[in-house]
């Protein structure tokens, strides 16, 4: 059933993932109703381990009202519906095809989901409520594998940037163009760019999100999404983590899903036009998988159990953290809250508890 707000409200896709549950919450607590768009597509994806219907259950037990809808975002005319007469205050999209292996193997669900799923939600929201913040969940894939031509020096447990040009992070104005990017990540180009250019053409309030690793204790980590979120699942079930490639010293930026969603209302608070930012965890929030593995030891107390594949994830980035000045620029409220390590150790108390009740 289809009713409109009467306050304030927020629509989420993807709103039993990691980031859309986040967000649900988060805008509850601002004071919005929330209506939720998922239709679990993420277990159909990954199966069984991907299966997000226990998120499903939370939300409705944490926020009182939430209004859910089992949507395919592929669904067009379902989505111009909806956002027609729900005519929600903000609209956050965080549904997605979130595997850059996965995507080679189904490229039309990648595209159709990825790509053609964001101009639905667009052009449902242009028609409808073209005054309302749009929020895109896109990925540092956008970058393809062109960070891994800038100059490298290798440490003994990671890779880092050489020289002080990027001793930030890569900042914005990098280069989206003429990389590998993986199926997965041209797909997600392509509703990034279409996220701008809604922005800036049709001067609607929209910003896209490259985000880095995210993660938290609400994640469904699978070895194919959720680097880290799996590999604390791995470290305390026994069983083994592949690495591939880069002798395990590849370099990610970890951001907590409750830093995304505070971000994520800063900016529907505050609006821009066809902004773009590097959503992540920062240098000092990033690791390596060696790192991560001692970080994990050191948490559980158990011996993380691993292989070694030498070759390495199409697109793969060697070493990646974002640079989060033009985003602290525009949002000088907002900042990381959580330490890498504080957010493993929830990481790892929740999957403990959930692998006592599976």
């Amino acid at each position: 059933m289809l009713w409109p707000m009467k306050k304030k409200s927020v629509l989420v896709t993807g709103s039993c993932g990691l980031i859309g549950s986040e967000v649900c919450v988060a805008f509850h607590s601002a004071g919005y109703d929330v209506v939720g768009v998922d239709n679990n597509q993420r277990a159909v994806f990954f199966g069984p381990e991907g299966d997000t219907s226990w998120s499903l259950q939370r939300l409705r037990k944490q926020i009182p009202g939430y209004q859910h809808h089992s949507l395919d975002i592929r669904d067009r005319q379902g989505i111009l519906n909806l956002i027609e007469v729900v005519r929600p205050s903000v609209i956050v999209h965080t549904a997605a095809q979130p595997s850059h292996d996965r995507a080679a193997e189904i490229a039309f669900d990648d595209f159709d989901t990825n790509a053609g799923g964001t101009i639905n939600l667009l052009e449902a929201s242009r028609r409808s409520v073209p005054e309302s913040p749009f929020i895109h969940m896109s990925t540092n894939k956008v970058y393809g594998d062109a960070p891994n031509r800038l100059p490298l020096v290798e440490l003994d447990t990671r890779w880092d940037y050489e020289g002080p040009e990027f001793k930030h992070g890569i900042a914005e104005s990098f280069s989206i163009d003429q990389s590998k990017h993986s199926i997965f990540g041209a797909s997600k180009v392509a509703s990034d760019v279409m996220v701008q250019e809604y922005g800036r053409y049709f001067n609607m309030p929209t910003c896209a999100l490259r985000g880095g690793c995210l993660t938290g204790p609400n994640h469904s980590g699978v070895e194919l999404h959720g680097f880290l979120s799996y590999l604390v699942r791995c470290n305390l079930t026994g069983k083994e983590y592949k690495v591939f490639g880069y002798k395990g010293k590849q370099v990610r930026d970890n951001i907590h899903s409750e830093d995304v969603a505070r971000f994520m209302l800063a900016f529907a608070q505050n609006p821009r036009c066809g902004e773009v930012y590097n959503l992540g965890g920062g240098y000092e929030n990033s690791c390596s998988i060696l790192e991560a593995f001692a970080m994990a030891e050191e948490c559980t107390g158990r011996k993380q159990i691993f292989s070694y594949v030498d070759q390495n994830r199409i697109g793969d980035h060697i070493c990646y953290y974002s640079d989060l000045r033009k985003m602290k620029s525009h949002y000088p409220a907002w900042g990381i809250t959580r330490t890498l390590k504080e957010t493993i150790a929830e990481i790892a108390a929740s999957w403990s508890k959930r692998l006592v009740q599976a």
